[in-house]
């Protein structure tokens, strides 16, 4: 882990660029707001706001076993129930 800064709500809006360019270089940016719970500013990648680690995982062995013709045809009705719908 990189650097660990520690600012103030109110610091953090006056210098906004300055903070996310920190946060984008591996700086741990922290947010107090008085007593309020502090927040961290984390950069987020596309992929990290659409797949878990274990759904990647699902999807891969599930391509996998394409691959390898385990896989299993369903009709649309088959795949409703297996979905509760």
């Amino acid at each position: 882990m990189g650097r660990v800064i520690q600012i103030s709500s109110r610091e953090f809006q006056a210098n906004q660029k300055d903070y996310f360019d920190l946060a984008d270089n591996g700086t741990q940016i922290i947010l107090k707001r008085g007593r309020k719970p502090a927040y961290i500013l984390t950069p987020v990648e596309d992929e990290d706001l659409f797949l878990s680690p274990e759904l990647k995982e699902r999807i891969d062995k599930g391509l996998q076993d394409i691959k390898e013709e385990k896989g299993r045809e369903y009709s649309l009705d088959e795949l409703k129930v297996k979905m509760g719908l």
